[in-house]
């Protein structure tokens, strides 16, 4: 046999199980896999002359971690913009831009990302307490949400955007004020690609360094895979090219938008393109959308909020949505839909219903799912539908007291059934955890770490949002190891440690299922191993 890497003295917790398995060591073959588990002695013995040995001293082994919902090319786009994600207020807002206003060259581009609309204060949000610092400069910031932004008038004015327009999209909105003049507040893609068109936009090679970079700063987190939620503009190009360059720290499974719109040639399209990619990445999916945010006023809620708004589907027709669902199930394409509000997941729930009764055994998702009442729980189990989670952002926009924008939107009844990931998993239901980055930090230390304690990772001194929503420890590492694997079809090679798995591991200083949740995102991440590749190494090791 073939000996690619012999990893000895190692602690090898299988998140299957729940246990220490009682082998010290494996080994992996030529072919990527778990060859061989055994005592140090018995493993050291299948190494030969090529084969990468590396004594771990005891440290932890796990399979390799798995954002379940992640937008590599998007996200390192993005934060290569201003970080206004640690203001706290208006003043904070200002100021940051005021420092960057003063490095930019005349008529250049200020992109932020990362706003939180708390910052408002309840107040309607638009670019007006921005206008004195960006007079004259061209401004396009982000929205925490990746759903909405703020442009600066002379962002408007470059675009041609001077009043109200019409989209496909339902909650697509360029916002006006009472006189038809633009606030500067754009709400979904549609009405940002207004000025996103005419700004400037990096060269292929700065993207695909950028997303090189970001993609290596992953490994070096633990995680080995990813379920890329979008297959925008060059994605799919660029991981091509980094996979065949033996650059792709990752394995990535791509999900391509199907939106508004999409006639059946498209939709044809999109089954064509199942399976299509390379050594470690492939299009497996299709990611569709049934609302926008709460925090926007976007979502699909049963009642609307407290502004009278989140009222409507993001499909103009609810039932063309639940067509090409019903037509990605026949042709076996699992679908992954965004739906946070409580109407939006029920209707989601609806289509996945109508589809099955074709036959087949799909697995279909539902992204976010942020609040939904106690009779569409157990239709999740049921139906066989996956909730694809993001715990982190209860932590980090939401308060306890229910004093953010998201729960006054919402209002108390609401707002106490935020991410139900303890009720889902109750209900027997497969919960997949992720990041959503770069809408919240990629870390999978920090996912599995706010899913056990639900506060705010800036301030771990505050109360928990919902601390009876919590999961266990073991329940967080498989929601980014076993539950992954699942929903990707391959729980018979992955997300486990077993003879004849994939070597996609991620190695710790120590214990991450007795090691405290408020110091879970510190734990020391040793080595990343992907398809029996190194592909981060601490100094340490």
């Amino acid at each position: 046999m073939r000996t690619r890497l012999v990893l000895l003295s190692a602690r090898l917790l299988d998140p299957g199980t729940g246990a220490f398995l009682p082998e010290t060591a494996l080994a992996v073959s030529g072919d990527g896999r778990i060859a061989a588990l055994g005592d140090d002695r018995e493993i050291r013995a299948l190494a030969g002359p090529a084969t990468t040995v590396v004594d771990l001293k005891g440290a932890v082994v796990t399979p390799g971690l798995v954002d379940g919902h992640v937008h590599p090319v998007t996200g390192a786009e993005l934060t290569h913009g201003l970080d206004l994600s640690y203001c706290a207020d208006l003043d904070d807002v200002r100021e940051a831009l005021a420092r960057e206003v003063r490095t930019l060259e005349r008529g250049a581009w200020l992109f932020g990302w990362g706003l939180d609309p708390n910052v408002f204060d309840g107040r309607p949000l638009g670019i007006a307490p921005f206008d004195a610092v960006l007079d004259g400069v061209p401004a396009f910031l982000l929205l925490f949400d990746a759903h909405s932004a703020l442009a600066s008038r002379r962002a408007l004015e470059l675009a041609g955007v001077d009043g109200p327009r019409t989209f496909d999209q339902a909650s697509a909105e360029v916002v006006c004020d009472a006189d038809g003049r633009p606030t500067g507040l754009l709400q979904e893609d549609a009405a940002c690609e207004l000025v996103e068109r005419v700004a400037p936009k990096p060269t292929r090679e700065e993207s695909r360094e950028r997303l090189a970079a970001s993609l290596r700063s992953m490994a070096a987190t633990g995680l080995t895979g990813g379920h890329a939620m979008d297959a925008n503009g060059d994605s799919l190009a660029l991981y091509g090219e980094l996979d065949a360059a033996g650059e792709l720290p990752l394995r990535l499974r791509v999900a391509p938008w199907c939106q508004p719109g999409t006639d059946a040639d498209g939709v044809r399209e999109l089954i064509e393109r199942q399976g299509t990619g390379g050594e470690l990445w492939r299009v497996a999916g299709v990611k569709l959308f049934m609302d926008g945010t709460i925090d926007n006023g976007t979502a699909w809620l049963e009642r609307p909020d407290c502004h009278g708004e989140s009222t409507h589907a993001f499909w103009p027709d609810p039932e063309a949505y639940t067509r090409i669902v019903g037509e990605l199930h026949r042709a076996g394409v699992p679908t992954a839909t965004h739906a946070i509000g409580d109407a939006a997941v029920r209707h989601v729930l609806d289509s996945v219903e109508k589809a099955r009764a074709s036959g087949g055994g799909v697995r279909h998702r539902v992204e976010h799912i942020e609040t939904v009442p106690d009779d569409t729980l157990r239709r999740f189990a049921e139906l066989g539908v996956l909730a694809s989670m993001q715990p982190t952002h209860c932590c980090d926009f939401t308060r306890a007291d229910h004093t953010d924008n998201w729960s006054r939107r919402l209002g108390e009844e609401r707002a106490s059934r935020a991410w139900r990931c303890r009720d889902l998993l109750d209900s027997g239901t497969t919960v997949v955890l992720g990041s959503d980055w770069p809408i919240a930090p990629f870390p999978p230390l920090g996912v599995m770490a706010g899913a056990r304690h639900r506060r705010p990772s800036r301030d771990l001194g505050q109360a928990p949002h919902g601390p009876e929503q919590a999961l266990t420890p073991l329940e967080a590492l498989r929601g980014l190891t076993t539950a992954p694997a699942y929903a990707a079809g391959e729980e018979h090679e992955a997300g486990r440690i077993a003879l004849g798995h994939r070597a996609d591991l991620a190695v710790f200083g120590g214990d991450p299922l007795t090691t405290e949740a408020t110091e879970l995102p510190d734990l020391p991440v040793l080595l990343t191993v992907l398809d029996g590749r190194i592909t981060h190494r601490a100094a340490s090791v």
